[in-house]
């Protein structure tokens, strides 16, 4: 029982991580009705800076102190993603309004690209490290009611909980403030809200700033696990099964998806891996996405779209 548990938490707290970077996916998606395939280099890109910004300002300004590195590094970070996200309006976006969705679409391809290639411009093509002081060392915990207790590993269990109060705090942003109904209204009809006064140019550089921070807090914590490098990015795919559980517009859906699939992953690679194998882990998110796209392709909270003749 002790190592199901293990397993099971261990599923949870890899699925919250999954949902954090299916939160990029679902914010542009809900604000500009496009698929943004640069959520992954946006994740990579903001790793590099949070990375570089924390080597570079020590030496700059002449101090040591881990916390307060860490800290510029992320303000400056965050300024760099503001600042893409205002480039991405003005020059890309802003001249689309209004297109065919594939338009739009080929246009995240475009910047997927583009900041690929600037980042290793801007920041070097090396591995670097992000060391934000999140422990490393395991804990066992419930010894008292299992032998042995479950092992947890410290440094999942504070980035699931930063992944959590990150999602709780953008689903509010969504539900209760001015801002986010402005964004949910942008998503429904483009035309529509700015014919009530609704700066359809302003939402965007909001929903791509706020998809920056997610980004940037999701490239420090992937970071900080796996080194900071190019495959980075690659991360990033493994949210494209999540959105498609959820559904495209779900902010819950994002959550459940990420759980469903991170807990699924990990059992199905622990129990089912020895009978075929192993390899589960790698493939079983997409088949379990696929399966949903026959079945139910709005996803678990999608909308259904329904065409009338």
């Amino acid at each position: 029982m002790g190592f199901f548990l293990e397993t099971l938490t261990g599923g949870l707290m890899a699925g919250m991580l999954y949902a954090l970077i299916a939160l990029g996916f679902v914010l542009i998606y809900k604000a500009s009705g496009v698929f943004n395939f640069a959520q992954g280099a946006m994740v990579l890109f903001a790793a590099l800076a949070m990375a570089r910004f924390a080597e570079w300002l020590p030496k700059l300004l002449g101090f040591e102190s881990r916390l307060l590195a860490n800290l510029l590094a992320f303000g400056c970070a965050l300024a760099v993603m503001a600042a893409v996200a205002w480039a991405i309006e003005r020059l890309v976006l802003g001249k689309l309004v209004n297109q065919e969705g594939i338009t739009l679409l080929m246009a995240t391809l475009g910047i997927t690209y583009f900041l690929d290639g600037f980042g290793q411009t801007l920041f070097g093509s090396d591995i670097y490290k992000i060391d934000v002081g999140m422990p490393k060392d395991p804990i066992f915990v419930l010894e008292s009611f299992f032998e042995g207790g479950v092992l947890l590993n410290k440094e999942d269990l504070y980035a699931a909980l930063i992944a959590a109060a990150l999602v709780a705090v953008l689903s509010l942003f969504f539900q209760k403030t001015g801002t986010g109904r402005a964004l949910r209204a942008v998503a429904d009809d483009h035309q529509a809200a700015q014919s009530i006064g609704i700066p359809l140019s302003r939402i965007w550089i909001i929903v791509w700033t706020v998809a920056g921070f997610v980004a940037l807090v999701a490239g420090i914590i992937w970071g900080s696990k796996l080194g900071v490098q190019f495959s980075l990015s690659l991360v990033a795919l493994k949210a494209l099964p999540v959105v498609i559980l959820g559904g495209l517009t779900s902010v819950p859906g994002a959550i459940l998806g990420g759980l469903i699939i991170g807990v699924g992953e990990k059992l199905s690679e622990v129990y089912i891996g020895p009978l075929l194998g192993g390899g589960i882990e790698i493939w079983f998110a997409y088949v379990l996405a696929l399966l949903f796209l026959l079945v139910r392709p709005q996803g678990l909270f999608g909308e259904k779209i329904i065409d009338r003749v």
